[in-house]
């Protein structure tokens, strides 16, 4: 075995990222010199203001965006655009209409040249995952809007991601969907293992989530602040430092 087989997969190193945009004629600074490490199989939740850079953050990570200076490593390769190793999660799902909760996972692995028979048998074992069986033969119209993100979260990681990144998933969803979304990727990523990014404006749900919470400040050239949420999975919303990380964070964005 080669000590890249040892090596957990999924790390990431941001390396003085910049990015900025020309807005009517303004330029405007999202990211300067943004740095930071993540570890594999990291849970890493990235919170601030709107404006702070977080989705572009995040968009880079993808590759759907390059950056000005500066770059994104992982696993020792800098990234070229978008690649296998990542899948991305959006707030919408994005799913085809006309096929199936089950062809709609199977759908990307075709396209990466799976025949339709194993493609399938993977799809199911990811549609299992995120408690579909009952739904693998129906259409999106038949949806609720919670199932249909597990549908979203099952096609990304069937195509078996280093890294998952997630952009708001939960954000459009009522409050009970919503908290039960959350008890389900906890427990999809407490099973797969991944490094998982989490860009959201929901407090709660990067403590439930993350094994650290990034803080973006919105006032550029400020510090980056990181939380260590070193709390046992699965974890209880009511514990006393669950609350003091709640009560924490609310402070740092002058909310108590």
């Amino acid at each position: 075995m080669s000590v890249t087989d040892l090596t957990a997969r999924g790390e990431v190193s941001i390396n003085g990222l910049s990015k900025s945009y020309s807005i009517n004629g303004n330029h405007l600074s999202v990211l300067n010199g943004f740095s930071n490490q993540i570890r594999a199989g990291e849970s890493l939740a990235i919170v601030g203001a709107s404006g702070s850079g977080k989705t572009t953050l995040l968009r880079v990570l993808a590759g759907l965006e390059e950056a000005d200076q500066g770059e994104v490593v992982i696993d020792g390769r800098p990234i070229r655009g978008v690649g296998a190793d990542r899948a991305v999660i959006f707030q919408e799902p994005r799913l085809l209409p006309w096929l199936s909760v089950l062809d709609n996972v199977a759908f990307p692995l075709e396209n990466r040249g799976l025949k339709k028979a194993d493609a399938r048998a993977r799809a199911q074992r990811y549609v299992d995952l995120v408690s579909l069986s009952d739904f693998s033969d129906a259409l999106p119209a038949h949806l609720s809007g919670g199932m249909a993100q597990r549908v979203g979260i099952a096609r990304a990681l069937a195509v078996k991601p280093e890294i998952l990144l997630l952009d708001e998933p939960f954000g459009a969803l009522d409050a009970m969907t919503k908290i039960t979304m959350q008890e389900e990727l906890s427990r999809i990523w407490r099973e797969e293992r991944i490094t998982m990014v989490l860009v959201t404006h929901d407090l709660e749900e990067a403590i439930f989530l993350a094994d650290r919470v990034l803080i973006l400040p919105k006032e550029k050239g400020r510090r980056t602040k990181e939380i260590e949420i070193d709390l046992p999975r699965p974890r209880s919303r009511s514990e006393a430092r669950f609350v003091r990380f709640r009560e924490q964070l609310l402070n740092e964005f002058g909310l108590h």
